[in-house]
């Protein structure tokens, strides 16, 4: 049986807690809070309340056939809700967007009038190392993007260990 040396052993540890907790920096914002993606949201008064960064996501959560997501390429776009120009378009009601570099986005509902009548959020996302801030009644994480337990730790710890033995 092949040997694992104790570097290696440390190192693959190392790269696995490092995951782990770039994984649990990282908040879901639901968009609008409890009202969700709604008209009677108020979405500037939302992100100001928040801090979106890198490796963060957006949840869009509404009634899929009474409004949908698209993202606009631009302030311009944004400003004239000139959703003819989007670069992406959502409408399952529970749209979920990575926040997967810095800079500023654009996103409002597709269904006619909506954007007109306020129905369009612009985040700014950063850089940087400092958890993210959403406001609890605000966020939520799903089961299927939480950071790994520490069940499965242990389950490469266990897988690991026998090796480990025969590098000392």
């Amino acid at each position: 049986m092949a040997t694992v040396s104790k570097n290696t052993l440390l190192l693959v540890l190392l790269l696995y807690v490092s995951w782990i907790t770039e994984e649990a920096l990282a908040a879901q914002h639901v968009v609008g809070g409890s009202q969700g993606w709604d008209e009677s949201t108020d979405f500037n008064a939302w992100a100001s309340g928040q801090t979106f960064k890198v490796g963060d996501q957006l949840v869009f959560k509404y009634t899929s056939g009474l409004h949908s997501v698209v993202e606009l390429a631009n302030e311009k776009a944004y400003k004239n809700c000139n959703i003819g120009s989007a670069l992406d378009s959502m409408n399952s009601g529970s749209d979920v967007v990575k926040l997967n570099k810095p800079g500023t986005r654009y996103f409002a509902c597709g269904t006619l009038g909506h954007c007109n009548q306020g129905m369009k959020l612009k985040i700014k996302t950063v850089a940087g190392n400092a958890p993210s801030s959403p406001a609890s009644s605000s966020s939520s994480t799903s089961d299927a993007s939480a950071p790994p337990s520490f069940a499965s730790f242990v389950l490469v710890a266990a897988f690991l260990v026998p090796f480990s033995f025969h590098a000392f």
